[in-house]
């Protein structure tokens, strides 16, 4: 159809400005016609003949701007057909097989998809590989995720998603229930993740990698045991590739200890700028030294290196066995090979690397470009792997969240006043107030649940909304009820894009909504005054606006607070928009739960028995299964009434779920040093409210 509308374009005015007028200019004009359009030019026949033309002259723009856009497809399609790896004659053979094979399987076989080949981003290939594999090397590589500031590699941006979700899992692990409050609480660990930080999960929303499946060290190939003893980065973008080799190797070390970085001031102020201390301090993997000398004596002898002049960081988190790991080293440019030479042997007695920003007189000196791809000038034709580059801004953002996964156990609730037991007298139970749902004129009812899986309901039955970003708008106008503008609604759901060009897919999004739910009962979903989007409370029911309304009710009480800390508990069928990954989500969402917990914690202290307290402690231990002051308080009930063996399992569970989460007790920031001391540790916590 978009065919025949442009064609139509391009033949029709012709073939009508021809019938109808003829050709603009039947000849060139004589002295005489000259003289009298002078004399008069507005006539009737020099106004057809200038309408005429300008005609054509239209004609001509939209022709001209149609050819450029198909030479534009034309080029677009080459580039890609050049870049499409093509099948050896062994690959199609195998391929030929395969789909005989499958065409032979019954229907009720169960297909198990074979696991992709591990090609590690950055992969180096050798120079005598063929065209083709290199053309598939350089598509692999550069399958990764823009960001503001910069450019990361898929498997550094999963890790970077990774690092992000444990960070909330440890804010949650850390949790310390208190008396329940009203809305608007102001924890200071509910503050949202920095904005690169977002931009990735954004971009990972979709398809995030599991936990398991991301390769510790994925990433640092491109240097880490590839580069030899050392590799020098020069050209425009040798400082974003080394931000971004600064991130990638920390975020490689989280999951894998013996992973580390050691770098010299000089370099470290060149690549973040100066004021970087606070935030260096809180990365256990990342050692500071002054000189060159002085990274070769910390890697050959696994001292503790020098944080500051006098000053010496402590041996925790830097071992021996970290010195003998890998070790990505960079050092300043101005080294000379006098410096490098105890350096360089270093390093390869450690299996390290190093990479010097700028030219390394004792090994080959590759070009980066700002995009990150890296070039040998020795080998012309190597296509070379490409990096992860950042800027300043987003380098500090990404540092930022692998510093909160190292943050102490207990920096969660550092400030927070301990929860005490709550002597009130129980009342029975009362009714919670019942909130109509909103009519039209004719009787149609419109409700919108958030908490659980999000679903708009017309009398009871549920609206298919087709856009996934309209569902977004619908859950973060239902937690923020007074509305968001353009810029706000924008910046959630698509954040790390420039907002010129999404202006026109929010409209299109909210137009498409409103349009639907008009079209289906008359009401209007959406209102829209000042720039301003928000939910018509006259027309639509929402569940979490009465969960708001038990919190805040719940916070205040001052009688009957059993029923209120009940109704908060009734409001709460599930977490809000279950099962999606938004990155806007997190805060608004442990923000409910801790509302919620504290509610059960809070009967829990008041229950007339025991048994009735385990019952809310467990049900508490299912909205959040990874709080580990629940479990406290649940294994020492269960003690005090000798069930061991249920205590024993409870804890033993926890520490598995712990440890599928990536929270194994052992490792830098877990509570304990080992998982036997922290489970001993867990059952007598408390001892004296059981």
């Amino acid at each position: 159809m978009s065919l025949l509308i442009v064609l139509g374009l391009l033949a029709g005015p012709p073939v009508l400005l021809l019938s109808l007028l003829g050709p603009p200019i039947s000849g060139w004009p004589t002295g005489e016609q000259l003289r009298a359009w002078v004399q008069q030019p507005l006539t009737e026949r020099t106004l057809t003949a200038a309408l005429t033309i300008a005609a054509w002259l239209g004609w001509l723009v939209l022709a001209y701007t149609v050819a450029v856009r198909i030479l534009a497809r034309i080029r677009a399609t080459a580039r890609w057909l050049a870049r499409l790896p093509l099948p050896t004659p062994l690959q199609a053979t195998a391929s030929g097989m395969a789909g005989a094979a499958v065409l032979g399987v019954g229907a009720n076989a169960v297909t198990i998809p074979a696991p992709p080949l591990p090609v590690p981003v950055g992969t180096l290939d050798s120079p005598g590989d063929s065209g083709a594999a290199q053309h598939e090397g350089r598509a692999q590589r550069d399958d990764g995720i823009a960001v503001p500031g910069g450019w990361l590699p898929r498997e550094v941006a999963e890790q970077v998603n990774a690092a992000a979700a444990l960070v909330w899992l440890r804010r949650r692990r850390a949790y310390q229930p208190h008396p329940p409050a009203r809305l608007g609480r102001e924890d200071p660990d509910l503050a949202p993740l920095p904005a690169t930080a977002a931009a990735v999960q954004a971009a990972l929303a979709d398809a995030p990698a599991p936990l398991a499946e991301i390769a510790p060290a994925a990433g640092i190939n491109t240097f880490v045991g590839v580069a030899g003893s050392g590799v020098g980065i020069t050209g425009p973008g040798a400082l974003a590739v080394g931000r971004g080799l600064l991130v990638t190797v920390l975020l490689a070390a989280h999951r894998q200890p013996t992973a580390c970085l050691v770098i010299t001031r000089a370099a470290l102020t060149r690549l973040l700028g100066p004021h970087t201390e606070p935030l260096v301090e809180r990365l256990p993997q990342l050692a500071v030294v002054d000189t060159v000398d002085e990274a070769a004596r910390l890697v050959v002898s696994a001292a503790p290196p020098s944080r500051a002049r006098g000053e010496s960081k402590t041996r925790e988190g830097w071992t021996a066995a970290n010195a003998q790991a890998p070790v990505a080293l960079i050092v300043e440019d101005d080294c000379d090979r006098r410096d490098v030479t105890p350096l360089a042997e270093a390093a390869a007695r450690s299996r390290g690397s190093i990479v010097v920003l700028g030219r390394w007189p004792a090994g080959p000196t590759w070009q980066a470009d700002p995009s990150g791809h890296l070039h040998d000038p020795r080998r012309p034709d190597w296509p070379g792997p490409r990096s992860c580059v950042l800027d300043q801004v987003a380098t500090a953002d990404l540092l930022t969240v692998i510093a909160h996964t190292h943050a102490p156990p207990d920096a969660a609730g550092a400030h927070r006043t301990p929860h005490q037991p709550v002597t009130t007298r129980r009342v029975p139970r009362q009714a919670t107030p019942h909130h109509p749902l909103p009519h039209a004129a004719d009787g149609r009812r419109l409700e919108l649940r958030v908490l659980g899986e999000p679903t708009l309901l017309i009398d009871g039955q549920p609206l298919t909304v087709r856009r996934s970003a309209a569902v977004q708008v619908l859950v973060y106008l239902a937690a923020h009820r007074d509305g968001a503008d353009t810029r706000r609604l924008i910046d959630a759901l698509w954040p790390g894009v420039p907002r010129r060009s999404l202006t026109g897919r929010l409209y299109t999004t909210l137009s498409e909504l409103r349009g639907a739910v008009r079209d289906a009962c008359g009401l209007n979903v959406v209102d829209h005054t000042d720039d301003r989007y928000r939910l018509n409370p006259a027309q639509v029911q929402v569940d979490l606006w009465r969960l708001h309304e038990a919190i805040q009710h719940a916070g205040t009480a001052v009688t009957n607070t059993t029923v209120a800390w009940q109704a908060v508990i009734d409001a709460y069928p599930d977490e809000l928009a279950a099962g999606r990954t938004w990155p806007w989500l997190d805060p608004i969402r442990e923000t409910l739960r801790r509302h919620v917990i504290d509610a059960h914690v809070a009967l829990a202290d008041t229950a007339p028995d025991t048994r009735r307290a385990v019952e809310l402690l467990q049900a508490a231990i299912r909205i959040d299964p990874y709080n580990a002051d629940l479990h406290t308080r649940a294994v020492n009930v269960l003690t005090a009434l000798g069930e061991h063996h249920a205590a024993h399992e409870l804890r033993e569970g926890y520490i598995r779920r712990l440890t599928a989460a990536g929270l194994q007790p052992g490792r830098p920031g877990w509570v304990g040093s080992d998982e036997q001391e922290w489970s001993s540790r867990l059952p007598r916590a408390d001892a004296h409210r059981a």
